[in-house]
């Protein structure tokens, strides 16, 4: 086991790779920037290493920086967290190449499922049913014809890159051309690629994401899905595990369907497949996430599996100790995202200080954040401030515990969309378990947004 960590992330994630590299005995080097030099990461880890000035392509992103401090320090591995470096292929093969662990698939794993359409041409020839698509496309003019091939409605997606950048529902010929065109300019400004791939839309769909940890010994099991079809412009606002209305054999399916497609590519480490269902729960394969998600605390709650510790044991070399028959799914567990957004505002970033944090308590609830009174959220990073679970022995339980949650945070000084999640909470499609990804969008005036 590693007896020395550096983290190369921020904020509550990174205090969350903390508390289970304390609780394993492994001490922690937190690289952080000077915007977070008084963060309750740096505070709470046994080092830390600034890395750089507040803004993240300076820090977060300074790979040469992040390495040095690593080996400075004498760390034997990395942890990245979410975001940032965590899927990138090159900074997980120079970890490689100067001996330091990345907690983490391989770079050669990475770089098959990080690129979508590579990732879909991997999964399909590994039997996963896929919606009809295209190959990466970089002129309109290919473009325009994938797009008569396919039909209209349509999704345009990006090739590289993640957060919901580049995608795009295109409805009709028309309109195609100007949305192509800011969607290329959109994710060659991001991602420094303007591949973009076009996929046949599913109206009404609901997004679910199977969570998998495979080892170094052949070894895989799945922990269930989530359910993650409330989302704005593409990105996840809450989650829950398990997906209402999604049969338990249907689970089993997915997962170990999952499992064996991944293990065909030699992928390690913990990763997150996400799936579009339709109406009659049809189901296909869309992207894979090669890292941690924000969202990875609802899996843990129905299956009391610590995923940070079992990232930490597959990249030591250690055998899963998680048999499939053993995993047993309790309960119900909700996540709701909570972020230093003005809803009513079209969620517009906010910044500013924290004056007053109370965080609710009581049986069943979570709370993972950095916060603290008198903390200053910097402008940055992203705007998530914390994350809220709750657990109950039945959805509709477990809704009523995240009402009274949401009733008790206080969060003061700045807008957060706590507001908003309260209102979510209360909508009757939510509370029906009938919520698509376009559930937001199309009910934003009963929303409050």
């Amino acid at each position: 086991m590693f007896r020395k960590i550096l983290i190369a992330n921020r904020g509550e994630i990174a205090l969350r790779v903390i508390r289970a590299c304390r609780e394993m005995g492994i001490r922690t080097i937190i690289a952080h920037s000077e915007a977070d030099r008084d963060s309750l990461p740096v505070r709470m880890a046994d080092e830390h290493i600034c890395i750089g000035p507040g803004p993240s392509g300076k820090s977060y992103l300074n790979i040469p920086n992040i390495i040095s401090a690593a080996l400075i320090s004498g760390a034997e591995a990395i942890h990245p967290g979410y975001g940032f470096l965590s899927e990138n292929p090159s900074f997980a093969q120079i970890c490689a190449d100067v001996n330091l662990t990345f907690i983490g698939p391989s770079a050669t794993a990475m770089a098959i499922m990080g690129d979508k359409v590579s990732a879909r041409e991997a999964m399909a020839a590994a039997g996963l049913p896929m919606l009809p698509g295209t190959r990466v496309l970089r002129t309109l003019a290919e473009a325009r014809e994938a797009a008569r091939e396919i039909g209209f409605p349509l999704m345009l997606k990006a090739a590289a890159g993640g957060g919901g950048r580049g995608i795009r529902l295109v409805n009709s010929p028309e309109e195609f051309e100007r949305v192509f065109t800011l969607a290329q300019n959109e994710v060659r400004e991001a991602f420094r690629d303007d591949g973009l791939y076009l996929e046949r839309y599913l109206p009404r769909a609901r997004h679910i994401e199977i969570q998998v940890l495979v080892d170094h010994h052949g070894n895989g099991v799945h922990l269930g899905e989530r359910n993650c079809s409330c989302q704005r412009r593409n990105q996840k606002v809450l989650e829950e595990s398990p997906s209402p209305l999604l049969p338990p054999e249907l689970r089993q399916e997915i997962g170990m369907k999952a499992i064996r497609a991944v293990q065909q590519i030699g992928y390690t480490n913990a990763g997150t497949l996400e799936f579009l269902l339709d109406d009659e729960n049809r189901y296909y394969f869309m992207e894979m996430n090669t890292r941690l998600q924000v969202e990875h605390p609802v899996t843990e709650m129905v299956t009391s599996v610590d995923l940070v510790k079992e990232q930490i044991r597959i990249a030591a070399g250690e055998p899963l100790q998680l048999k499939q028959e053993n995993i047993q799914f309790r309960g119900h567990a909700i996540e709701c995202r909570i972020t230093a957004e003005d809803a009513e505002a079209d969620f517009r970033p906010q910044t500013g200080v924290v004056e007053k944090y109370l965080p609710p308590g009581g049986p069943g609830v979570r709370v993972d954040s950095h916060l603290y009174a008198g903390y200053s959220v910097p402008p940055h990073y992203d705007s998530l401030l914390a994350k809220l679970i709750v657990w109950a022995e039945d959805r509709d339980a477990a809704i009523a515990r995240m009402q009274r949650a949401l009733d008790e945070f206080v969060i003061e000084g700045l807008p957060t969309t706590i507001p908003f999640h309260q209102r979510l909470l209360r909508h009757q499609v939510f509370i029906r378990g009938e919520a698509y990804t376009r559930f937001l969008q199309e009910e934003a005036a009963s929303l409050g947004i």
